[in-house]
């Protein structure tokens, strides 16, 4: 009986495994391209229209107007460490990751907004704001 169970926990454990491998490297991908200040990589993963908020200017933009205006952030505040600060990964279509940025005179806190659009997971808005 002990053996059908662990068996039983065994498979279920090996058939949540990978989803659970894929919602981590969402967020520790981001936290890389983030820290890499790489904006056009970080705009593979914007969704058609994206929100963004960076410290006072928030509007919604398509792909190609929101990578120029995170490049642009990226000019002024050259990343030089990311940390993740909180994932939430419990929803099969939502993701949320919290990081800390941090720049040669600045430390931002970045939220990042995910929606599973045909399989894969979207940013539809992020958000950038100073933290002290």
């Amino acid at each position: 009986m002990m053996f059908k169970s662990a068996l039983a926990f065994m498979l279920m454990f090996l058939n949540f495994q990978p989803q659970m491998v894929m919602q981590a490297d969402i967020a520790d991908e981001l936290a890389v391209k983030f820290r890499q200040g790489n904006s056009k990589e970080i705009a593979k993963s914007f969704a058609t229209s994206i929100e963004l908020i960076i410290i006072d200017q928030e509007d919604v933009y398509n792909k190609a107007q929101a990578e120029q205006i995170l490049k642009d952030f990226f000019l002024k505040n050259p990343p030089n460490k990311t940390s993740i600060i909180h994932k939430l990964t419990n929803n099969p279509n939502y993701r949320l990751t919290i990081l800390s940025l941090t720049s040669k005179t600045e430390k931002f806190r970045v939220t990042i907004t995910m929606k599973k659009v045909s399989n894969s997971f979207l940013i539809t808005e992020l958000r950038i704001e100073q933290d002290s």
